[in-house]
C-alpha cells in the first residue's frame, strides 16, 4: 500500500482536529486499514524539522502540525508527505486503532469492530514533556485533557492535582488580604502609629505542598 486511501477510507473535516479519516465501511478488529508512510530520519534532523515547524507555528497557528512518527531509538518516520493519507489520523483517550510496527513498516491497525462513518483515532504516545503544548480535544468521557500516552496518565494527574491545589491555596490568601480588616483601614488618631498585624497571613513560601496518593 502507497499510502493513499483505500476504498474504505476518507478524509475529511474532524470535530477532534482539523482534518480527520472516516470509514466508509465497517472495518473488522484487527484489519491493516492503512500504512504510514513518510521519509526515514535520523533523531537529529527529527528534531530539526519539528523546531522548524515549531517556528512556523508562532507565526501562524495553522502550519503547527509535525508529523514525525516514532520508529526506533535511531531513527523517525516524516510522514509530512502530501500522498500520506495517515498523517490525519488523529488522537483520542480512547482510540480504535493502534499504530503497530511490522519490519519497520508503520500499519495503523483497527483494535475493535469500527462501524462506516465513525472517526479513525489512535493514542499518540507523546511523553508527558511539555504536556500542556498539546492539549486534547477527543471529547471522549475519559478523556484527560492533553495528548500523553496513557502509561503516563497516572503521572499525569498527580502534576494536575498539585498544580490545582497550588492554583486553589493562591486564590484563597488573595481573597484573605482582599478582605482582612487592615486591606482598607480608617486610622484613628489613636492607631495611626500602629503597624497592622500581618503573622496571620498566609504565606505562600510557607505553603505545605499535599501528599498524592
Amino acid at each position: 500500500m502507497d499510502g493513499q486511501p483505500p476504498s474504505k477510507i476518507v478524509v475529511k473535516t474532524s470535530g477532534i482536529h482539523n482534518k480527520g479519516v472516516f470509514t466508509t465501511t465497517f472495518i473488522s478488529k484487527g484489519d491493516n486499514i492503512i500504512e504510514y508512510i513518510g521519509e526515514k530520519i535520523t533523531k537529529e534532523e527529527a528534531e530539526k524539522r519539528a523546531e522548524q515547524v515549531r517556528l512556523k507555528a508562532k507565526q501562524n497557528p495553522s502550519n503547527g502540525s509535525v508529523y514525525i512518527f516514532n520508529l526506533n531509538k535511531h531513527y523517525d518516520l516524516d510522514g509530512d508527505l502530501p500522498h500520506n493519507t495517515a498523517k490525519y489520523i488523529n488522537h483520542s483517550c480512547e482510540p480504535n486503532c493502534e499504530a503497530i510496527d511490522e519490519d519497520g513498516r508503520i500499519w495503523i491497525v483497527a483494535l475493535k469492530k469500527i462501524k462506516e462513518g465513525e472517526e479513525l483515532t489512535y493514542d499518540y504516545g507523546y511523553d508527558i514533556e511539555d504536556y500542556e503544548e498539546h492539549p486534547c480535544k477527543c471529547g471522549k468521557n475519559c478523556c484527560i485533557g492533553y495528548i500523553i500516552s496513557k502509561v503516563q496518565w497516572p503521572k499525569l494527574k498527580k502534576r494536575l492535582k498539585k498544580k490545582k491545589y497550588l492554583i486553589n491555596k493562591t486564590i484563597q490568601k488573595e481573597e484573605w488580604i482582599k478582605n482582612a480588616p487592615f486591606a482598607n483601614p480608617v486610622l484613628s488618631n489613636t492607631s495611626k502609629n500602629k503597624t497592622p498585624d500581618f503573622s496571620s497571613v498566609p504565606n505562600a513560601t510557607m505553603m505545605n505542598t499535599p501528599k498524592i496518593k
